[in-house]
């Protein structure tokens, strides 16, 4: 799979802006992208080391609105831990 395919967007939150600070960033992933690859794109596409990748695989839920039934799409997520020292300008100050 092409590494740029593989990450869609980074995922900036209050939650991401503080792991931001601590050499921890989110991204939203293809879902049937696996751990080795999702490491190895980051690593090429922003020319950084990356030291340890969670992945989060969250599944679709059912949502409702009055009668009507809908789903709301799974998705997956990787939280990067990147080398002491480095950081990625993605995040806003």
């Amino acid at each position: 799979m092409n590494s740029k395919h593989l990450i869609k967007n980074p995922i900036v939150t209050e939650k991401s802006t503080d792991l931001g600070r601590m050499g921890k960033y989110m991204f939203l992933v293809d879902k049937k992208a696996t751990t080795s690859e999702i490491k190895k794109a980051v690593e090429s596409i922003y020319n950084v080391n990356v030291i340890k990748a969670n992945v989060i695989n969250t599944k679709s839920k059912t949502r409702r609105l009055g009668r009507s039934v809908g789903t709301k799409p799974g998705y997956k997520k990787v939280i990067m831990t990147l080398k002491k020292g480095q950081k990625l300008d993605i995040l806003p100050q």
